[in-house]
């Protein structure tokens, strides 16, 4: 235990000290960019040669990884005024507002504004999102763009073509209507087919579907009011979204052992065609593309169970760049970025990586599949920008919950009057 304590107190120091030697940029023409993103840094090295044969402007991408170092190198940078011409965070909205709120990220409104709104047109409205604060916002920053999202993410269902193939179904039509996915579901029963797999042994992909289904049946107003305490879990329409797991249990749409599976797992059985159908990110394009590149399959949002509100997917920017406000090379960075994220240099990086494309203009230049996902972007949703968010405990309660109606413990009704309980505590303690 001392060794590990000793061990970590000098990884921290080191990095102090390695923030403030390697950050500033070489001459006043050169910019530096600091990055997590191992799977991108071949791609990034090749974009900086480009733009250096464009320009005359040398281009610096250092890598630092894994994430938990690079998060504690850009805070120690930050505490040493020490951070370079570009650079990410890695944290939730409130670590982004306190950076901004610390004087340490430029406000690119007025670059995004200019030439009527062109480079802010050129954007998925919902990836730039992310990197935006609207007025009144509840972390006390003033309105306006602070990041450039580089990427996107949707979560959506997947489906193997070939095995709908084998199951007589249309290759090219995958379920629309929940119904229609539960028709599917008692056709790999009686086929003894494995259906939908998915990382639900790690809960937040479940609470991700549930928030999918929750802002379909109710709408986002609804979901909200809930999460705000002014509709109790209780409610009819939870209950319906509950049941929606029992009915996909039931139905025999769900794989064997989906309660207690991480997500690597459940890539490698549908790579490997075990598996008709999974819930995944869009990630999944790269790591399908490694385990089995003749794999025939599509993307599809998850088929809605009613028609009341739009089905709603988590999405949004994945990786996002900011510039910094301290940078004696702010105007040169700025163009970087603004290069960066046209469409033919968007269009190599997700050739290069397979991560979608934040250009929405580049959609014609990458594959089918990847373009399934980033078109779900006009469905994209996601906690960091609903202004409120959920008491740990009470997630935790939902998505345990659910995981217990799978597996036949508890009931919709159970699981409901559990997490209210929940609920019920966690706002009497901020009473």
């Amino acid at each position: 235990m001392r060794q590990s304590r000793l061990l970590s107190i000098l990884i921290t120091a080191f990095l102090f000290l390695s923030a403030g030697c390697t950050a500033k940029s070489d001459s006043g023409k050169n910019i530096t960019i600091w990055h997590w993103m191992t799977d991108r840094e071949p791609a990034f090295r090749e974009l900086a040669k480009r733009y250096e044969a464009k320009s005359g402007i040398k281009v610096n991408f250092e890598l630092y990884a894994p994430s938990d170092a690079y998060s504690q190198k850009v805070r120690a940078a930050a505490q040493g005024s020490n951070l370079p011409d570009i650079f990410g965070i890695l944290g939730e909205k409130r670590d982004f507002a306190s950076f901004i709120k610390g004087g340490f990220i430029l406000d690119l409104t007025p670059y995004m504004l200019e030439d009527k709104a062109k480079w802010k047109n050129s954007f998925f409205a919902k990836a730039l999102a992310v990197d935006e604060f609207s007025a009144g916002n509840s972390y006390g920053v003033a309105p306006g763009i602070y990041g450039v999202p580089i990427d996107i993410m949707t979560i959506e269902m997947v489906y193997n073509k070939s095995l709908f193939k084998q199951l007589g179904l249309n290759p090219n039509q995958p379920p629309q209507t929940f119904e229609r996915l539960l028709e599917i579901g008692r056709k790999l029963k009686a086929a003894n087919l494995q259906g939908l797999v998915s990382g639900w042994g790690e809960i937040w992909m479940i609470d991700c579907l549930a928030n999918n289904y929750a802002f379909n049946i109710m709408g986002k107003d609804k979901v909200i009011a809930t999460i705000k305490g002014e509709v109790p879990y209780t409610d009819p329409g939870w209950v319906k979204v509950l049941s929606l797991f029992k009915d996909m249990q039931e139905s025999g749409l769900l794989a064997s052992g989906v309660v207690t599976m991480v997500n690597k797992t459940a890539e490698q059985l549908f790579a490997n065609e075990k598996a008709v159908f999974a819930f995944n990110g869009s990630w999944c394009v790269n790591v399908y593309k490694g385990m089995n590149p003749r794999l025939e399959y599509g993307a599809f949002l998850p088929p809605k169970a009613s028609n009341k509100y739009p089905m709603a997917i988590w999405g949004g920017a994945g990786s996002s760049f900011m510039a910094s406000s301290r940078s004696k090379n702010k105007e040169e960075a700025i163009k970087f970025l603004r290069w960066l994220t046209e469409a033919p240099q968007q269009a190599y990086l997700a050739e290069s990586t397979n991560n979608l494309p934040a250009n929405k203009d580049s959609l014609n230049w990458i594959p089918p599949v990847m373009s399934d996902f980033a078109k779900a972007m006009d469905n994209a949703t996601h906690p960091n920008v609903w202004g409120v968010s959920e008491f740990s405990p009470v997630i935790e309660a939902l998505d345990k919950g659910i995981q217990s109606i799978i597996i036949g413990e508890k009931t919709p009704e159970q699981v409901a009057r559990e997490v209210q309980r929940v609920k019920e505590r966690e706002l009497a303690k901020k009473r």
